[in-house]
């Protein structure tokens, strides 16, 4: 049975009810705002105002892996997240760190943050280690083909599904037999990550099979390439900023094919398609985002 909580260093988020993961970049490069917030005052206001939009998970990065992306060095991804970490951790909410480094993962966890959002899925040396040490810090595994640099030169071959569901399961049984439980453990199919427009399309129609996986899935869609192609008029792309109505349909339909976080931008116009979606299906949200432990 999938499990219904998800168990983090400080909170046991309860997924009975789709949450949502607000994206705060602290990056100069990101594909969609990077650059926007540029001191350190001016992203923990950002990040206030995402949690009155409605956000339940703040998922916080210092590295850009938009395709083409290049890799930001260990010092430099230490000096963006670890001053946002130290002030957001005093808000009492969930706190994830996006992040492949086991260093990074290590700092961020003793600092006393919530989650490690890895999209290398623990796959990087000594990153399984720093997560299994932990005693209930939550994880995300996510599929990428290739890496940031190189994963959109040659997408993924054959049927995406079933390639990212045999990649999932082989990750889970390695990181649960580190002795990572189950309750700690939430899946990403990695939309973008090396994947052609239909096939992200395919694990969008399809994700319900990685269901049978028996762990709640993340679906991180918002302002993806394959939602600018899809709404382009007379050929012309719209910007990343411009594909909200894009992001908040693709978070829908995601959360209607079963997933438990849907990991956004654009907070306000998600969580009122939630409510909407919630009252016609009768499962209006408490009040209540996570439980404290």
């Amino acid at each position: 049975m999938t499990p219904q909580v998800w168990q983090t260093t400080r909170f046991k988020i309860d997924l009975r009810q789709p949450k949502v993961m607000a994206i705060v970049n602290l990056t100069p490069d990101s594909f969609s705002d990077g650059g926007q917030h540029t001191s350190l005052s001016q992203v923990l206001r950002k990040a206030q105002s995402l949690l009155a939009q409605g956000a339940d998970i703040l998922d916080v990065g210092g590295e850009s892996t938009r395709p083409g992306a290049l890799p930001v060095s260990l010092a430099d991804e230490l000096a963006r997240v670890l001053p946002f970490l130290k002030e957001a951790l005093q808000w009492q909410v969930p706190i994830s760190i996006d992040t492949y480094k086991p260093e990074v993962m290590q700092a961020a966890l003793d600092l006393g943050v919530d989650i490690v959002n890895d999209i290398w899925a623990l796959r990087q040396p000594g990153a399984l280690e720093v997560v299994a040490n932990h005693a209930r810090c939550g994880v995300c595994l996510m599929h990428m083909h290739r890496e940031p640099l190189t994963m959109q030169a040659q997408p993924l071959p054959g049927d995406a599904v079933q390639h990212v569901k045999i990649f999932l399961a082989e990750q889970l049984a390695r990181v649960k037999e580190s002795g990572v439980q189950s309750d700690r453990i939430v899946i990403d199919p990695g939309i973008g990550f090396g994947k052609s427009s239909d096939q992200n399309l395919s694990l969008l129609s399809r994700q319900h099979e990685l269901r049978s996986l028996g762990q709640p899935v993340l679906a991180g869609w918002s302002r993806k390439g394959t939602l600018g192609q899809l709404s382009a008029i007379d050929g012309l792309v719209p910007e990343a900023d411009l594909r909200v109505g894009a992001s908040v349909s693709a978070a829908l339909i995601a959360v209607q094919q079963g997933a438990s976080v849907v990991r956004v931008h654009d907070v306000r116009d998600t969580v009122q398609a939630l409510r909407i979606w919630q009252a016609v299906q009768g499962k209006m949200p408490s009040d209540a985002h996570a439980e404290s432990i």
